[in-house]
């Protein structure tokens, strides 16, 4: 197989990357307590996997109510910023290039992860269904629960998130992240929005398909004027069919996704961004983008195109190929195998993931997966 086409060098904004394989956004959940402080365990783990040609973090959340998950990494105090410049220091040290996910997860929370164990907030008062939270119950224990019955934002309220994500994107620069991306995929706070699903509002913000897409293109305009358009990313996970009832949260798939999404798109267009990275869902039997979806988003959108989700080596060499996407995202596969794009030049076999120790513990099935070499 030919794999040449992902160590061409490729520019990403201001950066000229080395390669074109990427580390998406991974939830571990290692961070350190009290505080989801990045540590130096984690530290240890970006700077493995800096053979990328480019690294986003770990969702990472804007403020606390943006918690969803137990002992997931912040970057709303400085604790937490002073704990992500160790991170990128390792990286840098290690030649790549490392983007901050900024994430909230709006209704997929739980009162025990919110601040005084208030609801968590949502763009409607509706709960998220077929999807679990992970709650600690002990100091260092946890396990999944329903998430908890949201309340709705006032439009003030969401006019102050706009600003933590602002605020959130200063951080991030103070910690020496090279830029941001915005998580607006699976089902998370700007996916929320989006979808009529969840979005039941009569304001500014809801109704129309304009009206649902106002929360990110204001996001997206006051992180630009924070760290440059030219050093901003936004993730979807567009999702046209659900082949089973206990996903339809990741996408909330809407009546016309193509619709949705390509004019979602053209907001990340006009604002001229750095880059697009699109979450395809990766479960067993998940339905595959459409190609006329595909191609009309390439057709829309002039900037770097990252494609995740079940990618094989050569299913990725193909899309490179084909012109769809400029950088692969390579999940699970760069979780057990630190030494990736060195594995993926030459042919190496694969570390195969260890599924028990994905989220939470210790640098079991974190950062002692062994290189090739070793």
């Amino acid at each position: 197989m030919d794999t040449s086409r992902f160590f061409q060098s490729v520019q990403l904004g201001p950066y000229v990357l080395n390669n074109r394989i990427v580390l998406p956004p991974l939830t571990r959940s290692r961070s350190t307590q009290p505080g989801n402080i990045a540590n130096p365990l984690m530290a240890t783990y970006y700077r493995q996997r800096a053979g990328a040609g480019f690294m986003v973090t770990e969702g990472t959340q804007i403020e606390p109510r943006g918690q969803g998950y137990a002992w997931t990494p912040g970057i709303h105090s400085q604790a937490q910023i002073d704990g992500w410049r160790n991170v990128t220091d390792a990286v840098h040290a290690a030649g790549s290039i490392i983007f901050a996910q900024l994430w909230h997860v709006g209704r997929v929370s739980h009162t025990s992860l919110q601040p005084n164990g208030a609801a968590p907030v949502a763009p409607s008062a509706i709960a998220a269904t077929n999807v679990k939270v992970f709650i600690e119950t002990d100091p260092g224990a946890g396990a999944l629960a329903e998430p908890s019955v949201p309340r709705a934002l006032s439009n003030a309220e969401v006019k102050e998130l706009v600003q933590l994500y602002a605020q959130a994107a200063r951080n991030a620069l103070s910690a020496g992240f090279d830029g941001v991306e915005i998580h607006c995929a699976n089902g998370y706070l700007v996916n929320q929005f989006i979808s009529a699903h969840s979005n039941q509002r009569d304001d500014e913000y809801g109704g129309s398909l304009h009206n649902r897409l106002r929360f990110l293109r204001e996001i997206v305009q006051a992180v630009s004027e924070v760290v440059g358009a030219d050093r901003l990313g936004v993730r979807f996970a567009p999702l046209f069919e659900s082949t089973a009832e206990d996903r339809v949260y990741l996408g909330l798939v809407e009546e016309d996704p193509h619709t949705t999404y390509i004019e979602a798109i053209k907001v990340l267009e006009e604002a001229g961004i750095a880059y697009l990275s699109i979450a395809e869902a990766d479960w067993d039997n998940a339905p595959t983008l459409p190609d006329d979806f595909r191609s009309e988003v390439r057709q829309t959108f002039s900037g770097r195109i990252i494609y995740a989700g079940r990618y094989t080596t050569e299913r990725g060499a193909q899309t490179l190929e084909a012109g769809l996407g400029d950088l692969i995202a390579f999940g699970r596969p760069f979780i057990a195998n630190p030494d990736l794009p060195q594995r993926i030049a030459n042919g190496w076999p694969l570390n195969p993931v260890d599924p028990s120790s994905m989220y939470g513990g210790t640098e079991k099935g974190y950062s002692d997966y062994p290189t090739y070499a070793e």
